[in-house]
Protein backbone atom coordinates (compact mmCIF):
# COMPACT_ATOMS: atom_id res chain seq x y z
CA UNK A 1 0.00 0.00 0.00
CA UNK A 2 2.50 2.43 0.71
CA UNK A 3 4.58 1.85 -2.66
CA UNK A 4 1.08 3.14 -4.38
CA UNK A 5 1.81 6.61 -3.38
CA UNK A 6 4.69 6.58 -6.10
CA UNK A 7 3.06 6.28 -9.01
CA UNK A 8 1.43 9.43 -10.09
CA UNK A 9 -2.67 9.49 -10.10
CA UNK A 10 -4.09 10.23 -13.70
CA UNK A 11 -5.00 13.60 -14.11
CA UNK A 12 -9.14 13.35 -13.72
CA UNK A 13 -8.17 11.47 -10.39
CA UNK A 14 -6.09 14.46 -9.16
CA UNK A 15 -8.62 16.91 -10.01
CA UNK A 16 -11.26 14.03 -8.03
CA UNK A 17 -8.95 14.09 -4.71
CA UNK A 18 -8.59 17.75 -5.10
CA UNK A 19 -12.40 18.32 -4.99
CA UNK A 20 -13.05 15.62 -2.27
CA UNK A 21 -10.14 17.66 -0.26
CA UNK A 22 -11.52 21.30 -0.83
CA UNK A 23 -15.47 20.08 -0.04
CA UNK A 24 -13.90 18.56 3.46
CA UNK A 25 -12.09 21.28 4.37
CA UNK A 26 -15.37 23.01 3.69
CA UNK A 27 -16.99 20.41 5.97
CA UNK A 28 -14.34 20.67 8.62
CA UNK A 29 -14.78 24.66 8.62
CA UNK A 30 -18.82 24.12 9.79
CA UNK A 31 -18.17 21.72 11.84
CA UNK A 32 -15.25 24.39 13.24
CA UNK A 33 -17.47 27.09 13.64
CA UNK A 34 -20.51 24.62 14.52
CA UNK A 35 -19.06 23.09 17.62
CA UNK A 36 -16.33 25.50 18.32
CA UNK A 37 -13.06 22.89 17.82
CA UNK A 38 -10.08 23.26 15.42
CA UNK A 39 -9.28 20.73 12.86
CA UNK A 40 -5.15 20.98 11.71
CA UNK A 41 -3.92 20.90 8.18
CA UNK A 42 -2.97 17.38 8.88
CA UNK A 43 -6.46 16.09 9.67
CA UNK A 44 -8.30 17.71 7.17
CA UNK A 45 -5.58 16.11 4.62
CA UNK A 46 -5.48 12.54 6.25
CA UNK A 47 -9.86 12.74 6.70
CA UNK A 48 -9.43 13.95 2.48
CA UNK A 49 -7.62 10.67 2.29
CA UNK A 50 -9.26 8.12 3.87
CA UNK A 51 -12.82 9.27 2.29
CA UNK A 52 -11.02 9.43 -1.20
CA UNK A 53 -9.61 5.99 -0.76
CA UNK A 54 -13.29 4.61 0.65
CA UNK A 55 -14.63 6.32 -1.97
CA UNK A 56 -12.62 4.05 -4.74
CA UNK A 57 -14.08 0.90 -3.03
CA UNK A 58 -17.43 1.55 -3.02
CA UNK A 59 -16.96 2.39 -6.66
CA UNK A 60 -14.92 -1.31 -7.16
CA UNK A 61 -17.99 -2.91 -4.88
CA UNK A 62 -20.43 -1.30 -7.14
CA UNK A 63 -19.17 -2.82 -10.33
CA UNK A 64 -18.53 -5.90 -8.87
CA UNK A 65 -22.21 -5.98 -7.28
CA UNK A 66 -23.25 -4.67 -11.26
CA UNK A 67 -21.33 -7.53 -12.60
CA UNK A 68 -22.39 -10.29 -10.59
CA UNK A 69 -26.00 -9.38 -11.93
CA UNK A 70 -24.59 -10.03 -15.64
CA UNK A 71 -25.14 -5.99 -16.15
CA UNK A 72 -22.39 -3.33 -17.33
CA UNK A 73 -24.61 -0.35 -15.80
CA UNK A 74 -24.11 0.21 -11.62
CA UNK A 75 -27.98 0.94 -10.85
CA UNK A 76 -29.96 1.89 -7.61
CA UNK A 77 -29.98 -2.00 -6.20
CA UNK A 78 -26.50 -1.94 -6.06
CA UNK A 79 -26.13 1.27 -3.98
CA UNK A 80 -28.68 -0.49 -1.88
CA UNK A 81 -26.74 -3.07 -1.48
CA UNK A 82 -23.80 -1.13 -0.71
CA UNK A 83 -25.95 1.02 1.82
CA UNK A 84 -27.15 -1.94 3.82
CA UNK A 85 -24.80 -1.87 7.19
CA UNK A 86 -26.62 1.57 7.56
CA UNK A 87 -30.32 1.89 8.06
CA UNK A 88 -30.60 5.65 8.15
CA UNK A 89 -28.56 5.66 4.22
CA UNK A 90 -30.44 2.79 3.18
CA UNK A 91 -34.01 4.41 4.39
CA UNK A 92 -32.66 7.70 2.44
CA UNK A 93 -31.55 6.17 -0.59
CA UNK A 94 -35.16 4.01 -0.98
CA UNK A 95 -36.87 6.95 -0.30
CA UNK A 96 -35.41 9.04 -2.71
CA UNK A 97 -35.11 6.29 -5.56
CA UNK A 98 -38.63 6.00 -5.07
CA UNK A 99 -39.05 10.16 -5.70
CA UNK A 100 -36.86 9.93 -8.48
CA UNK A 101 -38.82 6.79 -9.94
CA UNK A 102 -42.34 8.93 -9.77
CA UNK A 103 -40.61 11.90 -10.83
CA UNK A 104 -39.42 9.57 -13.96
CA UNK A 105 -42.89 8.09 -14.37
CA UNK A 106 -44.86 11.77 -14.73
CA UNK A 107 -41.81 12.99 -16.90
CA UNK A 108 -43.24 10.42 -19.34
CA UNK A 109 -46.79 10.98 -19.05
CA UNK A 110 -46.40 14.19 -20.42
CA UNK A 111 -43.98 13.52 -22.92
CA UNK A 112 -46.66 10.87 -23.86
CA UNK A 113 -49.48 13.67 -23.31
CA UNK A 114 -47.77 16.46 -25.50
CA UNK A 115 -46.66 14.11 -28.54
CA UNK A 116 -50.45 12.61 -28.57
CA UNK A 117 -52.22 16.25 -28.46
CA UNK A 118 -49.20 16.76 -31.37
CA UNK A 119 -50.19 14.24 -33.52
CA UNK A 120 -54.05 15.00 -32.70
CA UNK A 121 -54.17 11.37 -31.08
CA UNK A 122 -56.91 11.34 -27.47
CA UNK A 123 -55.51 10.35 -24.29
CA UNK A 124 -56.99 7.07 -22.92
CA UNK A 125 -59.29 9.37 -21.09
CA UNK A 126 -60.52 11.06 -23.96
CA UNK A 127 -60.89 7.98 -26.01
CA UNK A 128 -63.27 6.62 -23.12
CA UNK A 129 -65.31 10.46 -23.56
CA UNK A 130 -65.60 10.00 -26.88
CA UNK A 131 -66.89 6.22 -27.02
CA UNK A 132 -69.42 7.35 -24.41
CA UNK A 133 -70.57 10.70 -26.84
CA UNK A 134 -71.23 8.09 -29.83
CA UNK A 135 -73.22 5.81 -27.51
CA UNK A 136 -75.11 8.18 -26.49
CA UNK A 137 -76.28 9.68 -29.96
CA UNK A 138 -76.48 6.17 -31.56
CA UNK A 139 -79.37 5.95 -28.26
CA UNK A 140 -81.07 9.08 -29.27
Amino acid sequence: EAGAHCLPLPRFLQRLQAAVHYTVGCLCQEVEEDKDVRFSKQSVAAISEITFRQCEIFAKDLEMFARHAKRTTVNTEDVKLLARRSNSLLKYITQKSEELASSNMEQKEKKKKKSSAAKGERTPGEQEAAVTENEDSNMA
